[in-house]
């Protein structure tokens, strides 16, 4: 028997934690993720995928046993730039992507290769680009695979609890210039304009707008660099659900006597149900770990939302980790939670096999869930 595996056929605890640190020494910040997907591709062969290396860089490695449900399972490969040197520490595990989404992304790697019992096929990619705007590994995703029958996105939610859903964003680039002029002349400064397209999207979005609210867009003036002569201001707003971002882009540009504003980006909210399939696998899980499940919806944006966009089928964010830990400096990864994570997620697969013809009604006998709003 390969040694990564236990004799019940589940991927062995010294694997998957030697999996995820190898995955960690690494790195792989954005556009640069290729070393990474050739080990994770090496990886999957060994622990029984077909594996390989799509168009644009996604690691993408399937387990075919039979003719039931496709369950895919897709996290991201790329991290944030900076160094988080790889070390282990009192039951922690410390490096760049720990929690986002290296710690997700190796869980569900270990979780598909133990699920020996299920009747279907299993695919599990490690997309790239997921921290840029463009989001260009999970965009070829879904232009170029068949829909899965249930979909799960490997982000940090913390092990006992599931992501439903995640605010949209709306990325916005102003740019404008004017005759050079001495500072003393009243006529508008190419700086003051731009300052005065921040002004403006703060005013329309209005004084409930928050990055604290699910149901209320929020804004971030993510750089601004600008003189007298030239500026430019990039914009950022992450919408809720049913946010009208033509509407505003239209109302902003009415705003601005000079200029041009740019979008550079959009994608709209999304967010699932409880009664959600994919959710309530993912409970069950969590259930049999003896913990009770949090729900949450998140005020970030994640891949979760650009295959909402065409995809309308079961799905749910779900991952061990911090997600407070995200980018950080000290990033890292409780073992014993992702190895529970791990756990969850084989659950989960086992729950995935048999859908339940009646997704809407509520299991007898199962406590209420809360639903949380966080970052």
């Amino acid at each position: 028997m390969n040694e990564a595996f236990t004799s019940s056929g589940s991927v062995t605890e010294t694997y998957a934690v030697g999996l995820l640190r190898a995955m960690l020494e690494i790195p792989s910040p954005s556009y640069h993720e290729r070393a990474l997907g050739d080990y994770v591709v090496r990886a999957m062969t060994d622990l029984g995928f077909r594996a390989h290396i799509d168009g644009v860089g996604n690691a993408v490695g399937v387990i075919g046993r039979g003719d039931g449900p496709t369950v895919m399972l897709l996290g991201h490969m790329d991290t944030v730039s900076g160094l988080v040197p790889v070390r282990s520490e009192d039951g922690r595990l410390y490096g760049r992507g720990a929690v986002d989404a290296k710690g997700p992304l190796a869980a569900m790697i270990c979780a598909a290769a133990g699920a020996a019992d299920f009747p279907g096929r299993i695919v599990v990619i490690g997309v790239v680009e997921e921290e840029t705007p463009r989001s260009r590994g999970a965009m070829a995703i879904r232009a170029t695979h068949d829909r899965p029958d249930v979909l799960v996105i490997g982000e940090p939610s913390g092990w006992s609890s599931v992501v439903l859903g995640y605010k949209g964003k709306l990325d916005l680039r102003y740019t404008v210039k004017c005759p050079a002029t001495h500072p003393s002349n009243p006529e508008p400064k190419a700086s003051e304009l731009a300052v005065d397209c921040w002004n403006a999207l703060v005013d329309l979005l209005g004084p409930e707008a928050s990055h604290g609210v699910f149901d209320q867009p929020g804004a971030t003036l993510v750089q601004l660099n600008g003189d007298l002569t030239t500026a430019t201001a990039e914009l950022s707003v992450r919408t809720p659900p049913g946010f009208d971002a033509e509407k505003l882009v239209n109302r902003l540009r009415e705003r601005l006597p000079d200029g041009e504003l740019e979008v550079r980006n959009s994608v709209k909210a999304c967010r699932v149900g409880r009664s959600d399939p994919a959710v309530r696998a993912l409970v069950s899980g969590i259930r049999q770990l003896h913990a009770q499940p949090r729900l949450k919806v998140k005020t970030a944006t994640s891949d979760m939302n650009t295959l909402a966009e065409v995809w309308d089928i079961p799905m749910a964010t779900y991952g061990p980790g911090d997600s407070s830990l995200d980018h950080a400096d000290d990033e890292h990864i409780v073992l014993s939670d992702y190895l529970r994570g791990i756990d969850v997620l084989t659950t989960a697969i086992s729950e995935l096999a048999h859908l339940p013809a009646h997704p809407d009604n509520d299991p007898a006998g199962e406590a209420p869930l809360r639903i949380r709003s966080l970052r």
